[in-house]
């Protein structure tokens, strides 16, 4: 559930939607405008309304399957009457409708569907109807913008990525490593990590890179130092298992071959998906 908030003339409302389509607005703090004290006499006093009744029972019709007509039939007939009342609750109990919910608990109260709601809101004031739809179409605008922004973020990064990830395991990882590499002993870890993720040491990172200042991991990507994190939480294990260099080395090249290519497919497969839904 979905909750958010709009405001209208110092009146705060409550709105919540459960599948992100339909908005259901808070009829109770809606008649707070005309009746802070009872507003739930406010919502009854409307319920008794013959256009009231017709309009909930025409909207139940478009949109609820289940909706039972006779009990509508005979609150429409009723309506209007000095002797007729009508809670919500009772509303909805006895018609199925779908249209007005009742929630319990501290936040709860009598909440209807937007289009309801903006009924019930003119009903009580036009001028107040209208701060309130102004209000909540600029809700709606941040909501499609936020979603605007993030999708073209995620899509932008999705193929990026993939094409980032792509070129690595093409450049380090499909050379096998080789003798000197498997034999040579590392002064420090770190280039032991570095030759297993990069198939080269930092010197010769340097070397081939007289111009780039900073070292070989301040030029990797955002995947490659995810995998090169988890490498140096494995090697760390692989250490204390008295494992030697060598072994470590060809576990470690293992786990970075795994990882990247499992990226890779990840990847691939968000970028499909989002170009699907274009």
């Amino acid at each position: 559930m979905k909750k958010d908030k709009i405001s209208a003339k110092g009146f705060v409302i409550q709105i919540y939607t459960e599948d992100f389509e339909n908005d259901y607005i808070s009829l109770t703090d809606i008649a707070k405008f005309k009746n802070k004290e009872e507003p739930n006499v406010v919502v009854a006093n409307w319920l008794r309304n013959y256009n009231t009744i017709e309009y909930l029972g025409l909207w139940e019709k478009l949109y609820n399957p289940n909706f039972n007509p006779l009990e509508f039939d005979g609150y429409l007939h009723k309506s209007g009457s000095n002797a007729f009342t009508l809670s919500p609750l009772k509303w909805v109990n006895t018609t199925n409708a779908i249209g007005i919910k009742v929630k319990m608990g501290r936040y709860g109260g009598t909440f209807a569907h937007k289009d309801i709601a903006f009924k019930f809101a003119s009903w009580i004031s036009a001028e107040f109807e209208l701060y309130i739809i102004k209000d909540y179409q600029r809700l709606k605008s941040n909501e499609n913008s936020k979603f605007s922004l993030s999708w073209n973020i995620r899509r932008e990064i999705s193929k990026i990525n993939y094409k980032i990830h792509t070129d690595a395991i093409k450049n380090y990882l499909l050379n096998d490593l080789t003798n000197e590499q498997l034999s040579y002993k590392y002064a420090n870890e770190a280039d032991l990590l570095n030759v297993a993720l990069f198939n080269k040491r930092a010197k010769e990172w340097r070397d081939e890179n007289p111009d780039l200042s900073g070292n070989i991991r301040d030029y990797a990507n955002l995947n490659e130092l995810l995998v090169l994190a988890n490498m140096e939480s494995y090697n760390s294990i692989l250490i204390e298992k008295g494992i030697n260099q060598k072994d470590r080395l060809i576990e470690l090249r293992k786990l970075a071959i795994n990882q990247l290519m499992s990226l890779e497919k990840l990847n691939n497969n968000n970028l499909k998906q989002l170009e699907a839904k274009e």
